[in-house]
């Protein structure tokens, strides 16, 4: 769990300041749905580099980095939908409304990669230690 909450940490400060500079800059020159196909490269490549030190340091078996990446999936989706209630004043079903529109359930699947890349990881370092 301290895995997650440190996988979570890292990608939210890098996934915020991007959203801003998405939401800022990007969005009202190539619309929301390009903002989005190009800030999504860059944060899942964040989120991968962060996973992999994370892993490095607390050397996790791919059991653990389930956890790992459930936790933090979990915490995102929870960070999320309170940013969008308290700065967007949405409620609940509003925000939940927004995954019909493309460029949402985008960063939703870039959100589930994000949840996978520590098992992705734990599994490969540790075929890569065996063979």
């Amino acid at each position: 769990m301290q895995a997650g909450c440190a996988y979570f940490a890292g990608v939210f400060a890098v996934g915020f300041l991007l959203g801003v500079l998405r939401t800022l800059v990007l969005v009202p020159r190539v619309g929301e749905l390009v903002a989005v196909l190009i800030e999504l490269p860059i944060v899942l490549g964040a989120s991968w580099l962060i996973c992999g030190r994370i892993l490095r340091q607390a050397s996790l078996s791919p059991a653990a980095a389930v956890v790992m990446g459930a936790s933090a999936f979990a915490l995102l989706l929870m960070a999320e939908l309170s940013l969008s209630m308290l700065l967007a004043n949405r409620s609940l079903a509003a925000h939940l409304a927004l995954y019909a529109e493309s460029p949402h359930r985008l960063g939703l699947a870039g959100q589930v990669a994000f949840a996978l890349f520590p098992v992705l990881q734990a599994t490969w370092q540790r075929r890569a230690g065996r063979g």
